[in-house]
Parts: structure tokens; C-alpha cells; sequence
């Protein structure tokens, strides 16, 4: 967030918010403080945020309520409490948010909290009425910071000032000019340092196709154009006359830069909305990555070790053929004219030898068939995570982690034993769609949903699909509702292609099974299945794009 947005954000809450009673704080991740405030027109919730790739102030919409018991959160819960929130204040060019708390409007302020979002410096501090820190979200200590270290106890100060002269609505063009072609570099490093408030995002959109341009080396009419678009950005700041548009040189900017262009929507919190939607959808999409990053992690080193307990198994069982051999060495040395002590007894280590690779056969075989059944297990919840969509999509395998790894191999993204008797105990939520016809198609995005859709919710009528060698989905069509048509089979079929690691070919063929021909391998993992029969149908996994919902897209990219 630069300071453009920033005051484009504050413009919108200032007229809504003040005055506000506090009633909540909870902290939902570690960089985050959400804020409940009751107004006269209800209530409202603030994000504040000090992450170093998203620093920001954003009314949102009600969150879940969690994270009420951090310290953080307690401390605030506590230092606030009865206070309202009667100023928002930004200062200057500097990218420091200040909300001052008092018990009612006019009287003096016994709080400030205090939001600095510059990057990898940012940070939240809660103030008392002498402006010193009463709680903050990171200590700086003097090995982090020599210029500014701060911590609970000390005295507020502010951050380093800024470099470059502040923006003036009176500065003239020849003023203007002459300062930013003071040093020969490019456009955007002109405009970066000869004034406060301008960071990289602010400069592409200012200089769009000249920001790597020397600025020796532009044009009279160029320098025109650059004065116009800075001239339109400044007073759209003075005057507060913000407007939220997408794409351009940056995904968003909160002015527009043609003056006189159509007046906004009338909708107080156009920005704030604007803005919470973009950075929960980015934001959203990169605790995705992590977290399937994380599972996948675990998942490969699950399946490397089940591969090495498999080649174990492998190799005793290839020494069972051996038996024989030790038998007949044994025969030899009790078969001389008159066998040594020596001899009798290593016939008979060689008998006992060969006696124990022989029993071990009825052990080794079922021991590397779960193996076997563990790696496909596996394979398929690594496709599972692969097409996951959404964060609850990839905590829907994360709930197999305790049937596929134990406990000791299970560490950060796999689940807490509380979460584990939860999940356990859950009932499933496969994807649910709806045939052409209107039958119901049920989609297991994990074991136990496919277990749940296709043992225990599975009627008679109702077909069973899955890729043929291939791991993937269970998909049912609830034939038992309806007499499928040729084109719900067609499209089960398809999902099932769809939602399988084959999701990338042409054509895959499908089994089709009755449900009732289902049966579930005894002491096998969740979701593990043999059927009798069945009928091979030829899929195309892209047809299956029409029964699925739409991907969503950022604020404003449907625009043209």
C-alpha cells in the first residue's frame, strides 16, 4: 500500500467510522489484527496488517472469529476497552497510520495505535497517553535496528524522516522539471528521489512507457505528458477526489489520470471493498502455495519412505526362493560317512535358516501389499492436492495425513491431534454438482470423501466412476434418484477424468460399476476399493469444464 492508496483507504473510513465504540480485537495470523467497532450504523471491522509483502488498513467484511487469544489481542482487548475511536490520522507522506482512542469525542485521547506499513519495517504499536508503547507486534532490538530499536516501555518515536522535498500543489513546471533532471538517471529513479511519497508502484503509473527513460533524454512533448498525469495525481490527493481502478501499469491505482473522466459509483466504500477482495485473493492464493507446498513435502517424503520399506520387503522375499538351497546344504552335511560336531551344528543353523525364510513368506507378501496400498494412497492424494482450487480444498487431503504418515513423520501443515479427532469425526463435504438431467454428481476430493460417496452415501441404482489405472476421484451419479440419461453418463464420466491425474490427456478411459459391485479392502486405507466387472467408457477430462462453477477472478479484470 503506497501513500496513495493509503489516503484513498482513510478518505472512505474518516466520514464512517469516526466516532466508533471499540468492542473487539482478535489477532487471526501472525501479522494480522482485525478490530470490531460499533458506530451508528452498526458494526464494523478493521484489518490491520504488518506483513512485510502487505502491509495495510482495510475495513473488511465480519470475519470468523479467531485469534481472540493472542497476547496481542488480549493486550488491545484489555488497553481499549470502553474507548472510541474518534481520529484517523495520516501525516505528511509517510506511510504511518495513527487511530487515537478517547473514552468520548472531544475529550483527550488515552490510546493511539499506531500502523507503520513500510515493508519488511512495518509494525503496530499500542501507545498510552504519554505515547509511550504499551504492546507491539515485534520487538526491535538493537541488532535489528541501531537507527530506531523500540520496545515495550519506550517512548514512541517516529521513523526516520524521508528523503526528497514533499509534493506542493504550488510548484510550477519549470520548478518541477529543473528537480528532477538535478541527476542523470532514469525517470522512475528521478521521481522516486526527488520527492516524498513516490514509491515504485506510484512511478510506473505515473511514467507508464518512460519510467526507464534517461531524463536527459526526454522530449518536450513527453515532459508535457509526464506534468499532466502528475498534476492529475496531486490534486486527486489534495482534494481527496479518489476513484479505485484496475490494471494499467499496476494491478490497481486509486486516482485517475484523466481528469474529467465518469464520476464513480456512489458506494462509501468502494476502495475499502475493492481492495479487501484484491488482497484476500492474493493474499489467498499465496497461503494456498504455501500450505500445498508444505503438504506436498510431506506427502513425497511419505511416499520415498514407503518405497524404501517396499524395496526392504522385496528383497526378503526374493531370499525365500533361497530356502530351498540351505535345505540341500544342510542334506549334503549330514549325508557325509561320519559328520563333525562342527558339521551337525551348521546343518542345523542351515535348517532353522531356511525353516525362517520360509515361514516369513506368509508375513513378507501382506506387508508389501500395504506398502503397495499406502503408495497408491499417496499418488492419489498428491493428485488430489495438485487440483486443489482453494485452502479448504487442500486441508480436504491434509485430513488423510494420519492415515498416510504417522504421527512422528507428521510436522508443519499436517494436523494437531485435536484437529485429527475432528476431522475423523467430521462428516465429509464432497463437491456436489448437477447432471443435465438434474441428477446429483457426487466428487470426493479425498479419501474419506470418496469412501463417504461411495460406500456409506451410495444407494442402489447408483453408478460408480473412476479413471481405470489411474490415480484420482470417486465420482457417483445418483442414478438411484433418476434414470440416468446417455449424457449424465457421458458427464460423470467426464468428471472423473476431469478430477485424475489423466486430467492433461485427450481421452481416458473410465470404469463404470455399479455401486453395489463396491466392496472395501479389509485393513486397507480410507477410500481403498475392488469391484467386480464394470464397463470402460472414453472420457474428455476438458468437457467436464461446463458442470464446474467458474474460476474466480480479481475485482474489475472482467472489465475490458
Amino acid at each position: 500500500m503506497d501513500v496513495t492508496s493509503l489516503r484513498a483507504v482513510l478518505a472512505e473510513l474518516r466520514p464512517l467510522l469516526l466516532p466508533s465504540r471499540f468492542e473487539k480485537a482478535q489477532q487471526p495470523d501472525a501479522h494480522t489484527l482485525q478490530l470490531g467497532l460499533r458506530s451508528l450504523d452498526g458494526m464494523h471491522w478493521l484489518e490491520l496488517s504488518w506483513l512485510a509483502e502487505a502491509p495495510r488498513i482495510l475495513a473488511i467484511a465480519p470475519p470468523e472469529r479467531q485469534g481472540d487469544g493472542s497476547t496481542l489481542a488480549r493486550q488491545l482487548q484489555h488497553g481499549l476497552r470502553g474507548l472510541a475511536l474518534v481520529s484517523l490520522q495520516q501525516q505528511g507522506w509517510e506511510r504511518v497510520v495513527e487511530l487515537g482512542f478517547a473514552p468520548r469525542p472531544g475529550e483527550p485521547l488515552q490510546r493511539h495505535l499506531v500502523l507503520e506499513t513500510m515493508g519488511r519495517h512495518s509494525n503496530l504499536f499500542l501507545l498510552d497517553g504519554e505515547r509511550r508503547v504499551i504492546a507491539l507486534a515485534r520487538q526491535v532490538r538493537q541488532d535489528r535496528s541501531r537507527l530506531r530499536p523500540i520496545g515495550t516501555g519506550d517512548p514512541y518515536g517516529p521513523p526516520p524522516p524521508m528523503a526528497g522535498e514533499p509534493p506542493r500543489p504550488a510548484e510550477d513546471f519549470p520548478s518541477w522539471q529543473r528537480r528532477l533532471g538535478l541527476v542523470p538517471v532514469s525517470l522512475g529513479e528521478a521521481l522516486m528521489g526527488a520527492y516524498q511519497g513516490i514509491g515504485p508502484t506510484l512511478a510506473r503509473q505515473l511514467a507508464v512507457d518512460l519510467l526507464a527513460l534517461p531524463v536527459t533524454a526526454l522530449q518536450p512533448d513527453q515532459w508535457q505528458r509526464l506534468w499532466r498525469r502528475w498534476r492529475c495525481w496531486l490534486e486527486a490527493v489534495t482534494e481527496e477526489r479518489f476513484q479505485l481502478h484496475w490494471g494499467g501499469p499496476s494491478d490497481y491505482r486509486c486516482w485517475d489520470p484523466e481528469a474529467g473522466g465518469p464520476a464513480p459509483a456512489p458506494d462509501p466504500w468502494a476502495i475499502n471493498r475493492g481492495l479487501a477482495d484484491y488482497y484476500a485473493e492474493r493474499l489467498g492464493r499465496r497461503a494456498l502455495e504455501q500450505r500445498r507446498s508444505s503438504l506436498r513435502q510431506q506427502l513425497l517424503q511419505a511416499a520415498a519412505r514407503e518405497r524404501r520399506q517396499a524395496d526392504h520387503q522385496q528383497a526378503l522375499l526374493a531370499a525365500v526362493p533361497g530356502s530351498d538351497g540351505l535345505q540341500s546344504q544342510a542334506d549334503a552335511l549330514l549325508s557325509l560317512p561320519g559328520p563333525s560336531r562342527e558339521q551337525v551344528e551348521e546343518a542345523q543353523r542351515l535348517y532353522r535358516k531356511a525353516r525362517k525364510l520360509r515361514r516369513s513368506l506368509a508375513a513378507i507378501t501382506p506387508r508389501l501389499d500395504l506398502h503397495q496400498q499406502r503408495l497408491t494412497a499417496i499418488e492419489t492424494s498428491l493428485t488430489f492436492l495438485e487440483q486443489a482450487e482453494t485452502i479448504e480444498q487442500v486441508a480436504a487431503v491434509a485430513e488423510d495425513l494420519p492415515a498416510l504418515i504417522p504421527a512422528r513423520d507428521s510436522q508443519g501443515g499436517g494436523l494437531t491431534r485435536r484437529s485429527r479427532r475432528g476431522a475423523a469425526g467430521a462428516t465429509p463435504t464432497a463437491l456436489e454438482l448437477r447432471s443435465s438431467s438434474g441428477l446429483r454428481l457426487q466428487v470426493g476430493r479425498n479419501h474419506r470423501q470418496n469412501e463417504w460417496i461411495s460406500l456409506q452415501q451410495a444407494r442402489r441404482g447408483d453408478l460408480w466412476f473412476h479413471a481405470q489405472e489411474c490415480p484420482g476421484s470417486h465420482v457417483v451419479l445418483k442414478g438411484s434418484e433418476g434414470t440416468p440419461t446417455e449424457e449424465d453418463l457421458r458427464e460423470a464420466a467426464d468428471l472423473a477424468a476431469h478430477f485424475s491425474r489423466g486430467r492433461g490427456n485427450g481421452r481416458v478411459p473410465v470404469v463404470m460399476v455399479p455401486t453395489e459391485d463396491l466392496q472395501r479392502i479389509a485393513g486397507a486405507g480410507p477410500g481403498t476399493l475392488r469391484h467386480r466387472g464394470g464397463e470402460v467408457m472414453w472420457a474428455v477430462p476438458e468437457r467436464a469444464a461446463g458442470l464446474l462453477a467458474p474460476t474466480p477472478r480479481l475485482p474489475g479484470t472482467e472489465r475490458p
